[in-house]
């Protein structure tokens, strides 16, 4: 019953229904002379716009590609020549093909081709998911960092093993104080830790961290989803996050199981703000538990299959 609940609720946020798709509103945010943020349906977008042209941060869900499209040339008109991926996941990688198609070059870390290149099976969302086409791939992968110098600034995506999946980077803009963190940081919800990908929760703190260590208090900080944040709400999500994971560990020090550790609501203290929003506060415990015990799946005890 979860699995099918939440592959309704994925469906709807990734805009696979063609209807939704209509109706999308986008949300441009100018963060800098040259960076800006759209938010639509899927992962946000970071933009660089100026003299040598576009090149954008994640595309969202292929079915919005053409009103993003129109939404992007409110800002220029100038040539897309740069798309990089944070991750895979399609709520992020949607308009790889169209922008490949029209010629824009597709930067992301070696893991995210790999994945993309081939059929991916999740569990937790009850879908298999055909590869990429050929035009929607990387042409441009990187292992540990890579740097754009584009319309007067040097901007480096920065990969962190193993968070959210085992492909996510984060980009930053130094001169215009941007970070953008891609699905590390989920703004207001609890994070969705991809297990089946390579994630581990663990891996989430440490890109916390290191945007932290290159951010102030007037960076402008870019989540994966939910709306612009500051240095000090990232500092916030970092610092539950790692509570969490000591409540979850202290746990398992006495030898609980999943379900028990589920049953004793080691996230009772942020459920009511950030369980309702996404992920469940079942959901992301598992995820907690299974990144310490290093078990790289997503296996729902019965209480996650049967709670609200």
């Amino acid at each position: 019953m979860r699995y099918l609940l939440f592959a309704a609720l994925f469906t709807l946020l990734s805009g696979n229904i063609s209807a939704q798709a209509a109706k999308v509103e986008f949300a441009t945010l100018q963060l800098s002379d040259t960076i800006y943020m759209i938010r639509g349906r899927g992962g946000n977008l970071g933009i660089s716009s100026g003299g040598d042209g576009l090149y954008i941060i994640d595309d969202q869900v292929s079915q919005v590609t053409g009103p993003l499209l129109d939404e992007i040339r409110k800002i220029s008109n100038r040539p897309i020549k740069f798309i990089i991926n944070t991750h895979y996941h399609s709520d992020h990688t949607g308009g790889n093909e169209v922008f490949g198609e029209r010629g824009a070059l597709i930067v992301a870390h070696d893991n995210i081709r790999t994945r993309m290149s081939t059929e991916q099976v999740s569990v937790f969302r009850n879908t298999t998911y055909a590869p990429f086409p050929d035009i929607a791939l990387p042409v441009i992968t990187f292992n540990d960092r890579i740097s754009l110098h584009f319309n007067g600034e040097t901007a480096t995506a920065y990969y962190v093993a193993n968070g959210h999946t085992d492909g996510d980077s984060i980009i930053h803009f130094p001169v215009s104080n941007v970070i953008h963190m891609g699905d590390m940081y989920f703004n207001k919800m609890y994070p969705y830790v991809d297990l089946e990908a390579g994630g581990a929760i663990q891996g989430i703190v440490e890109a916390a961290d290191l945007a932290l260590s290159m951010a102030d208090a007037s960076t402008r900080i870019i989540p994966g989803h939910g709306p612009l944040a500051t240095r000090d709400e990232l500092v916030a999500y970092r610092d539950y996050i790692v509570e969490a994971i000591g409540n979850v560990q202290a746990l398992i020090d006495q030898s609980m199981t999943l379900t028990q550790v589920i049953d004793a609501k080691p996230t009772a203290k942020w459920d009511e703000e950030l369980g309702g929003v996404w992920i469940t506060p079942p959901q992301f415990t598992t995820f907690l538990y299974n990144s310490l015990m290093n078990i790289h799946e997503y296996t729902p005890p019965v209480s996650d299959e049967t709670s609200e």
